[in-house]
Parts: C-alpha cells; sequence; structure tokens
C-alpha cells in the first residue's frame, strides 16, 4: 500500500510541474525538470516526508533514465557529429575530463577524481533537447551544435565510467566494451543494412490498434541491450543510447507520417510517465539534510557550478557556429555546462562502490540541479529571437 501511495503522489507531482512550468512560463522559461526536481525534494523526507525511496519505485527510475537515455540516442543527428562540429565538440570534451580529473585529484584523490571529472564533464542532452525543440532550435547551426556537444557529453562520461568505474582494471574494462561495441556494431549494421520495409509495414498496420508492434519493439531492443550492458558489467545507459540509435537506423526509410507517429508513442511513454519519475525520484533522493547538516559541503555547491561552467562550459565554446555572435557563444557554453543524469548516474556508482560520501554526492547532485535550473533559462534568454536559419545554409561551413 505505501508503494501505491508514494506513486500516487509522485503522479501528482508529475501533473503539476508542467501546470507550474505554465505558470512560470509567462514570466521566465524555466525546464519542467526543474519543478520536477523541486517537487521531489518537497515530498521527499528532506522536507514533508510523503514519499520515500523504495525498490518499487527505484526500479521505475532505474527504467525512466534509461528511457530518457533512449530518446536522447533516437535524436541523435549523425551529420552534426561530423566536420567541424563533430570534431571540436569531441576536443572539447576531451579536454573537459582532463581538467575535471586534474581538479578532482587536487581534493579527491584516487577513483574519487575520476567521478568528480566524469561529474563534471557531462552535458544533459536529454535534459536539453525538448528546450531546443520547444524553441524552435533543432534544425539550426545553433541547435545542430548544442545537439553534438550533448551527444559527446553523454556518449564521452558512459565510456569512461564503463572502463574505469566498473571494477575491473581498465585493460579488462576495455576489452569488454570492445565486445558490447562489436555487438552493438552488429546490431547498427543490420538496422542500416537489412531491408526494413516488412517492419514498417507492419508498424503502420498496428500504429492505431492494441497490437502497438512498434512501442513493444523499443521496449525489446531497450531491455535487450540495457540487459547486454548489465551482464558485460559496463554502465546499463550506454546499452540504452545505444538502443535509440538503432531504432533510429531502424526507422530512418519509413514515411514521415509514421516516424512521427512512433516518435509521439515513445515520447509519450518516456516524458509522460517514466522520465518524471526518474526526475522527481532524483529529488526524493537527494540527501538535502547532509548539506544543511555541513555548511561547508553547503558552500561548495555553488563554487562546483561554477566549475561546471569553467570545467565543461569554456570548452564548449570550440564547437560554436562559425560566424556565432558572442551572445550565442555564451548560450552555447551555458548548455554545455548543464549536466544532471551522467551526474546522478556517477555518484551514484559512486556511494554504492564506498568511493565518495552520500554528502560529496549531494554537492555534485545539488550542483547538477542548479545548472539544469540557471544555465538553459540564461542561455535561451540571450539566444532570444536570433535568426534560425536552417542547417543547410552552413552546412558547407560546418563540415570543411
Amino acid at each position: 500500500m505505501e508503494n501505491v501511495s508514494s506513486l500516487l503522489i509522485i503522479s501528482l507531482m508529475a501533473v503539476l510541474a508542467p501546470l507550474a512550468a505554465r505558470g512560470i512560463g509567462r514570466v521566465a522559461r524555466v525546464p519542467v525538470v526543474v519543478f520536477e526536481l523541486v517537487l521531489g525534494i518537497l515530498v521527499g523526507p528532506a522536507v514533508l516526508g510523503w514519499v520515500s525511496e523504495g525498490e518499487i519505485l527505484d526500479a521505475l527510475s532505474e527504467f525512466g533514465l534509461a528511457m530518457l537515455f533512449f530518446v536522447a540516442g533516437t535524436e541523435i543527428e549523425a551529420r552534426s557529429l561530423r566536420g567541424r562540429t563533430g570534431r571540436r565538440a569531441w576536443i572539447g570534451w576531451f579536454i573537459s575530463i582532463t581538467v575535471g580529473i586534474a581538479l578532482g585529484m587536487v581534493f579527491v584523490p584516487g577513483e574519487p577524481a575520476i567521478i568528480v571529472g566524469v561529474a563534471l564533464a557531462s552535458t544533459a542532452l536529454g535534459t536539453l533537447l525538448p528546450i531546443l525543440r520547444d524553441a524552435g532550435e533543432m534544425k539550426t547551426p545553433f541547435g545542430e551544435a548544442v545537439g553534438a556537444l550533448g551527444t559527446v557529453g553523454e556518449f564521452g562520461p558512459l565510456i569512461a565510467i564503463s572502463i574505469f568505474l566498473g571494477g575491473r582494471e581498465p585493460g579488462t574494462a576495455t576489452v569488454v566494451l570492445l565486445v558490447f561495441a562489436l555487438i552493438a556494431g552488429l546490431a547498427v549494421w543490420w538496422a542500416m543494412r537489412v531491408p526494413q520495409g516488412r517492419l514498417h509495414t507492419f508498424v503502420n498496420a498496428t500504429l492505431h490498434t492494441s497490437g502497438q508492434f512498434a512501442v513493444r519493439t523499443v521496449l525489446l531492443i531497450l531491455v535487450a541491450l540495457v540487459a547486454l550492458s548489465i551482464a558485460l558489467d559496463i554502465d546499463m545507459l550506454l546499452g540504452a543510447f545505444t538502443a535509440g540509435v538503432v531504432w533510429r537506423l531502424m526507422m530512418r526509410e519509413a514515411t514521415e507520417h509514421d516516424r512521427h507517429a512512433v516518435e509521439s508513442k515513445i515520447e509519450g511513454l518516456a516524458f509522460g510517465f517514466l522520465v518524471p519519475i526518474f526526475f522527481i525520484y532524483t529529488g526524493i533522493t537527494f540527501d538535502l539534510q547532509a548539506l544543511l547538516d555541513d555548511p561547508v559541503l553547503l558552500a561548495i555547491v555553488p563554487a562546483v557550478v561554477v566549475a561546471l561552467l569553467v570545467v565543461r562550459g569554456v570548452p564548449s565554446m570550440l564547437a560554436a557556429p562559425k560566424g556565432s555572435s558572442p551572445r550565442d557563444r555564451i548560450a552555447i557554453t551555458l548548455l554545455g555546462a548543464t549536466g544532471l543524469p551522467i551526474i546522478v548516474a556517477v555518484t551514484g556508482i559512486g556511494v554504492d562502490e564506498g568511493l565518495i560520501s552520500s554528502g560529496v554526492a549531494s554537492v555534485l547532485v545539488g550542483a547538477g540541479m542548479l545548472s539544469v535550473l540557471l544555465f538553459p533559462l540564461i542561455a535561451m534568454s540571450l539566444r532570444g529571437d536570433s535568426v534560425k536559419r536552417p542547417v543547410g545554409a552552413l552546412i558547407e561551413d560546418e563540415h570543411a
């Protein structure tokens, strides 16, 4: 009964979050995820104590996080990772992870420094995509640059987590990762090379029936690659992200109507059900008391927000489209420094393995929350009503 009542309260918070975002939207455009986090903290043990941690909620939250990364995988634009934009996005990330680990070594030497470095070098692609979509920026050079930064800022940390935080020696972990890459590569090859006409026909035939073949296939691919990740003892989010890429490739030749219909159903399942549970539950499990009990930890949170801006944000400017205005470059810096899902994942690993305390995890997650609250809001305000030209207008420059 306790699980049912907790899920009822979370469902209520999930309904209130977009209403609050819409109400505040008349004054400032605040991402709905901010309200989900705040409402989670409000109903959690730190404030009202209406909802506490539980196995069922924990499982739903994990699946919500996996679904968030699956959707991020489906949004990948291969062209944004090629040419100038892709190269500079990767160069920027390598700078971020190097500086992040070096900074971590100063305060927490050893393996904990890797956790700090990964957290500081992450970008919340799944959080930024809805913001870019709502602002009509998905097909602009600006949006493509942010998408490339987000892709690299999620994929890179997942690789680092799998190699350095999987409980194996880096050499062995790399071999295991290569095994996963081989299997995932075969799945991608199949999705690209094998004709998918019959799949598309069956998807179309069941779009509006109880069969819902597309949604069931999505869940199969997602669970299969997540299960493979778990079996190989690498981060499950790598499997979820890869599943999204595979599904996108499988549907690339479907009719535009069918693609949009399936995307709508997947987004409904993700952002209408599973993803809000993840963000609200993140607020519920956030150890606010650890920060309140230690003024030093509380004071460090703003410093970590600045560190995110310097370590991840500044190198992100490398991927700015040619001819970007200073305002757009600052906006890209802020969006590149927006991180939360990877921070939650990597600090969770750190706490589970006894590498960092829950207080340190709360500092990093708290900084991630503030980055989600502040950075997109400021960035999109700076972006304002800039001219949104199609990607094709700068495509030659981007691939030069």
